[in-house]
């Protein structure tokens, strides 16, 4: 089959993992051209990734547009945000989508993608949303808009995140959607950047605040490595992770992340395990759209 010149890379993040009727819904609702390439489910965290990919063609309405809205309606109609609950924190069902660019696309085709998704969200389900990144018009980043909506600090003693805000009032107003944010739905952040590996690190104790101080350490806000940002998070059992977010992967690798939380880790008197990509490398993901993409046409 021909090669379309550019692609584009979603990947979807929903708060919900133990409902499998649900899921089931959500990813019949991806039709229309885009190819779920990946799903990552994390039962502690009660959260699913989706990634998708896509031609940039036709425009303005390319298919990954239609096939991410369509997963969005279905989350928000088959998730309450009001009763989740998990160890990773999140601002709504459907938490967070970025588009990053693929082959021969750029990072402006998928900024003006993200920010017709970010506007179709707003606008036709209801939901605020937020746009970071090159979707953004001064490239907010995704880090401070979560920290100005709270995202950062559990709201339960057991280290987990329950049920929505007690106030349906947002301390920022939203791109898109209404000013307020529906208890049952939460809201959406949606951002188009370059490429990110997400990189999480185990480390055997429950001591969370223990992961927390390892995780400052290794991010970059905290003067650890750069490009790198990281969350410590209870994941089960006598078992924490350090969360990554490698924002420049060519920079700093998954690697120099290990070795870091292995030596601070031991400092701590912890061991680590390995760590593991939530996700395919850029690569790999291509190559995925394309062998689908031609199964079906056989």
């Amino acid at each position: 089959m021909a090669r379309p010149t550019t692609l584009a890379c979603c990947k979807l993040y929903i708060s919900e993992s133990r409902n499998a009727a649900a899921l089931r819904a959500i990813e019949q609702a991806a039709r229309g051209g885009a190819v779920v390439v990946n799903r990552f489910t994390d039962d502690a965290y009660n959260r699913v990734g989706y990634t998708l990919v896509a031609p940039l063609i036709p425009s303005p309405a390319p298919p990954l547009r239609h096939a991410v809205l369509g997963m969005v309606r279905a989350a928000l109609e088959a998730i309450d945000f009001g009763a989740h609950s998990g160890t990773h924190p999140r601002l709504g069902a459907v938490d967070h989508i970025c588009f990053h660019p693929l082959a021969h696309a750029s990072l402006r085709h998928v900024a003006d993608l993200a920010g017709a998704v970010a506007a179709d969200i707003g606008d036709k389900l209801q939901v605020p949303t937020f746009l970071y990144g090159a979707a953004h018009r001064e490239g907010r980043t995704l880090a401070s808009i979560r920290r100005q909506l709270g995202y950062f600090k559990p709201n339960s003693s057991d280290d987990q995140w329950r049920g929505a805000p007690e106030t349906d009032a947002l301390p920022v107003a939203p791109d898109a959607g209404p000013e307020r944010s529906p208890r049952s739905k939460g809201v959406v952040v949606v951002g188009a950047t370059g490429w990110v590996d997400n990189y999480n690190v185990p480390v055997h104790t429950g001591d969370v605040e223990a992961a927390r101080r390892i995780a400052r350490a290794v991010s970059e806000r905290g003067g650890g490595l750069p490009s790198v940002q990281a969350m410590g998070l209870a994941h089960g059992d006598g078992v924490v992770e350090v969360a990554c977010n490698l924002l420049d992967p060519a920079r700093v690798e998954a690697e120099q992340v290990q070795g870091m939380v292995e030596r601070l880790a031991a400092g701590e008197g912890l061991s680590v395990g390995k760590g593991y990509f939530t996700d395919f490398s850029q690569d790999k993901i291509v190559e995925l759209y394309f062998k689908s993409a031609a199964n079906s046409v056989d």
